[in-house]
């Protein structure tokens, strides 16, 4: 999973790799540190993002 790859992930989905993601609305206002083979968070009620974007790689290649 590279930085910044754009590919959002759903909430429920199987995380593909450790480290900072965003949601994908453009707001920047909610992050969340996910872990490798965990399954991604709901979001805020009050997001209008569908799902996690990598902001940044925990450990990257």
């Amino acid at each position: 999973m590279s930085e910044g790859s754009g590919k959002a992930y759903h909430p429920g989905e199987i995380v593909p790799g450790s480290g900072i993601n965003e949601c994908d609305c453009g707001q920047q206002h909610q992050w969340n540190t996910d872990v490798k083979g965990h399954r991604f968070p709901p979001l805020n009620g009050e997001c209008s993002g569908s799902g996690w974007k990598l902001k940044a790689a925990s450990h990257p290649s």
